[in-house]
């Protein structure tokens, strides 16, 4: 059995109504990242200096040795960056989360301060500011638990919220198992929150960004000035505004750092944004714990039987008869590599479809044998398929006058008797009037021709009854 964890579906076409207070257009989001002081350094205990997200680009780590001037970037975010940064959300009233790294909060218990006397969230951005990629799963644990042990030491509250940004493969499930947050951030998978289910609960994902991000003055492929960031913000903003307007509004998350967007030749842009955001209608300014209290409240985890979580006796058992009489098909299907894109009605149509067209001529003809007359005898009989049964019932072939009784039987014989094999059509997609109709106009066609529309036929009968039992 293959599975494949990754969830390349999300909400798909439809995603849902956020439903944001007073009936906003858009939630925006701003976090400001305080990693000052948690940076890789060899003062902190660290094999080498940092070498991420500064003014130096292409800067490599230097073993063993201080790199003076990285140190000196990183305090220039927490001794001039966080203050400007304090003093526009404050000057503009607009709320913040904080991505706070445990030991950078703890050398800055004066900035500390000054967060919650802003209100600001103070969410857990990992204890060092350090690459987790390479360690193993339970040192991560014990680094998870001090992070947080530390950050409510400092803080005087345990964290809500977690981002680890440097994370590891391991670090969403490692933190869900942990508990006790109202959310996680290290993905970047959706523009709304959403669920998944780990270790026996569930957990609330509000996804990060990385694009409408100010690490982009500090990346090779980024912003060179502050209208650039500017601009891009509101590109973003207007789009998601418009889509909102439109009935599907997402959320818009800004990251910041203190050492990049707080430099004077930054912040303005920063600023012209803010304004233009909060000239708008309709629009909420939200710290992520208040979006992830709203998305808790109104969009409650749902939980639905899987296909891709189901045993196989189970998924034979629920999907064996959509291929008429043949589960094999769905024994296939179940061998193949589901996910949970699989877990609706097509994508399940999908897995089971391939199995059937890579089928041989002849198990493919064993389907179509499979598949009973148009009310036939067995139809007469009442032993059709209880999903055969419906389908002729829903053009009304359980109520023929003994005229259409005749044809349809005539038209069976000639057909089968022509063909080999019953004549298939999706019922639901037509009426009885229509049905007659193709039947006499395919009873025409060559057998190899209408062998295929008979494949179509079934894979369309198949996709029609998935959809009644699957979203």
């Amino acid at each position: 059995m293959m599975r494949y964890e990754r969830d390349m579906l999300g909400y798909g076409a439809t995603p849902p109504n956020a439903n944001w207070p007073n009936h906003a257009r858009i939630a925006v989001q701003f976090v400001i990242n305080y990693e000052e002081g948690g940076e890789n350094c060899i003062l902190h205990g660290d094999e080498g200096s940092e070498a991420f997200l500064s003014e130096i680009v292409g800067a490599a780590s230097w073993p063993g040795q201080r790199h003076w001037n990285m140190e000196s970037i990183y305090e220039y975010g927490a001794r001039a960056g966080f203050w400007r940064l304090h003093r526009l959300f404050t000057d503009l009233n607009i709320p913040a989360t904080v991505y706070g790294v445990a030991t950078a909060l703890a050398r800055s218990p004066v900035q500390v301060r000054a967060m919650q006397d802003a209100g600001w969230e103070i969410a857990s951005h990992g204890l060092k500011w350090v690459e987790h990629k390479d360690m193993y799963a339970d040192e991560e644990q014990a680094q998870i638990q001090a992070a947080i042990a530390l950050h409510t030491e400092v803080t005087g509250e345990r964290p809500f919220g977690w981002y680890t940004g440097r994370c590891s493969q391991n670090t969403v499930a490692l933190v869900a198992k942990e508990g006790g947050f109202d959310y996680i951030s290290d993905t970047y998978a959706d523009d709304l929150p959403y669920w998944i289910h780990v270790d026996g609960h569930d957990q609330l994902i509000i996804p990060y960004t990385l694009d409408a991000n100010d690490m982009r003055f500090a990346t090779p492929q980024g912003f060179n000035a502050g209208d650039q960031f500017f601009n891009y913000l509101k590109d973003s903003f207007d789009a998601l505004y418009a889509e909102g307007a439109d009935g599907q509004a997402k959320m818009m998350s800004i990251g910041l750092h203190c050492r990049l967007i707080g430099r004077p030749g930054r912040v303005m842009a920063l600023r012209r944004f803010m304004e233009y955001a909060r000239s708008k209608e309709g629009v909420w300014f939200a710290t992520r714990r208040a979006i992830a209290k709203h998305w808790s409240e109104n969009h409650p985890p749902v939980h639905i039987e899987r296909p891709s979580q189901m045993t196989r006796e189970r998924f034979v058992e629920t999907y064996g008869s959509i291929f008429e009489h043949s589960k094999w098909v769905a024994e296939g299907a179940f061998d193949s590599e589901l996910g949970p894109a699989h877990d609706c009605a097509i994508g399940l149509h999908n897995a089971m479809a391939r199995v059937f067209r890579r089928a041989s001529q002849h198990m493919r003809l064993g389907v179509l044998r499979a598949h009973p007359d148009l009310a036939g005898k067995l139809a007469a009989a009442k032993r059709l398929t209880k999903e055969s049964t419906s389908e002729q019932a829903s053009a009304g072939l359980d109520a023929l006058t003994d005229e259409e009784r005749t044809k349809f039987q005539a038209l069976n014989a000639n057909y089968v008797q022509k063909h080999g094999f019953p004549f298939i059509i999706a019922v639901r997609d037509n009426s009885k009037l229509g049905i007659l109709h193709a039947f006499e106009r395919r009873l025409k066609n060559e057998t190899s021709i209408e062998f295929e529309e008979a494949c179509k036929q079934v894979e369309r009968i198949a996709e029609l009854r998935l959809s009644e039992v699957l979203p």
